[in-house]
Parts: C-alpha cells; sequence; structure tokens
C-alpha cells in the first residue's frame, strides 16, 4: 500500500484517531468529509473513516463513500462502545478498533485490499456493462455487438471509467490517470474527450458518462433492458 486516505472532522495528527498510524510505513492524507475534497487528489489504497464519535455522521460519511464506488477498500475506525451501532448498512469493508496495534492494522489492511482485489479481477481483463463490452487486449470496445471506432485515448478514457462503475472522478484525477503525469494539457481536454466519446455511444447510451456537476465524472451501468413481452397466442377456435 502506498497511500491511506483518513476522512476525519477533527483538526490534528492521524496518529491522534488511530496511534498505530505512527508506526506504519504508510503515507496518511487527511480530508475532511466533503464529497469533492474526497474525490479530489490522488487516489488512496484504502479509506479510514474516524467513527470514534459522532456515529451518525460517520455512518452517513461511509454510505456517502460507498455510494460513489471507491474502487478501494472503506474501513471505519471506531471504539470499542461503538461497535454495537455496526451494521452491513454502513457499507464498509472492515473496521479497526482505534486501539490496535500496527501489526493488527497491517494485517487488516492488507487483507481488506488483497479481497477487494480478487473481487472485482475480471477473467482476461475483459470489462463488460450493460450491453457494453470492452477487451484491452485487442483495444476493442462493442456496443451491443457494434464496433464503436475509437481514438488510442478515447478508449483509455472509457476502459477506465468503465473499469470503476459508479466512481466519480475530478477532472485532473482523469488527466493523471489516462493521459500520465508528465501530460502537460489542461482539464478541457477531459471534456473534449467526454464529448466525443458521448458522440460515438450515441444518445440511446451516451449517458453512460455520467456528469457530476462541480465535480467531474463518473461512468453509469445502464439498466438492463427487458425484453418486450410476446403477443399472447389465439385462443384455438
Amino acid at each position: 500500500m502506498e497511500l491511506l486516505l483518513l476522512v476525519t472532522a477533527r483538526a490534528g495528527e492521524p496518529s491522534a484517531v488511530l496511534p498505530a498510524l505512527d508506526l506504519l510505513p504508510h503515507p496518511v492524507r487527511t480530508a475532511p468529509r466533503d464529497v469533492r475534497t474526497l474525490v479530489s487528489g490522488p487516489s488512496p489504497d484504502a479509506v479510514l473513516v474516524d467513527a470514534r464519535s459522532e456515529l451518525s455522521e460517520a455512518r452517513a460519511t461511509c454510505r456517502m463513500l460507498h455510494a460513489t464506488g471507491l474502487g478501494v477498500p472503506l474501513v471505519a475506525v471506531v471504539t470499542e462502545a461503538g461497535l454495537i451501532a455496526l451494521n452491513a448498512d454502513w457499507g464498509v469493508d472492515d473496521v479497526i478498533l482505534a486501539g490496535a496495534g500496527p501489526a493488527e492494522v497491517e494485517a487488516r489492511l492488507r487483507l481488506a485490499v488483497g479481497r477487494l482485489s480478487n473481487a472485482t479481477a475480471g477473467a482476461g481483463g475483459s470489462v463488460r456493462a450493460g450491453e457494453l463490452m470492452i477487451d484491452p487486449d485487442t483495444y476493442a470496445a462493442k456496443l451491443k455487438g457494434r464496433p464503436l471506432d475509437l481514438t488510442y485515448k478515447e478508449f483509455e478514457l472509457l476502459k477506465f471509467l468503465a473499469q470503476h462503475p459508479g466512481r466519480v472522478f475530478t477532472r485532473d484525477q482523469l488527466l493523471r490517470e489516462v493521459w500520465g503525469y508528465d501530460y502537460f494539457g489542461g482539464t478541457r481536454t477531459v471534456d473534449v474527450h467526454v464529448r466525443r466519446l458521448r458522440a460515438k455511444l450515441g444518445s440511446e447510451y451516451e449517458s453512460m458518462i455520467g456528469t457530476v456537476r462541480q465535480v467531474g465524472y463518473k461512468f453509469v451501468v445502464p439498466p438492463s433492458r427487458s425484453l418486450p413481452d410476446a403477443e399472447p397466442a389465439p385462443l384455438p377456435v
């Protein structure tokens, strides 16, 4: 793991929330409970949410992060008394007691990252989302069986978004992930490529690339289209 994100409403060092972090080698970035702040900056390997107090606010934060489709483990840091308030509705992948030692914290984070990696690893690396199929090995994308004529960067952008359905990315994040850290163009490049991608997806599927106002873009998996009901067979005369 290279980076941990600690979400807390309180100012101070990360070790004030989870003392074991001082004894681990991972850099920790802190962030308030604000969606724009949370999705900006480098992508973390795991997100820790301070749930030692204000449990209703901590639960709402966890649910919001879970709904954005983080793509990384979401872990709540709780007190022993707070365990009674936890349930599946929080949407977290694991919990860590605030007093846990560094070996336990490291093991839980490592296992959470490993479980998520195994769960999201697709066979052959292909990506399927509704009627969209993306094959990274052949750089081919098909929609309803129809090949999409995409440029290299359009393909990379569509593939990256489709690999993280529901997760919101800022334009700066997309520039780093798709164009690379050495790209010196502005974020307008992302808007141009999104507009072209939507045009090639067509009016029926352009909403696959959703806009989150004042934040960025996300991939939206379209609902499966049900087949029309068959006409009832005529009754025998």
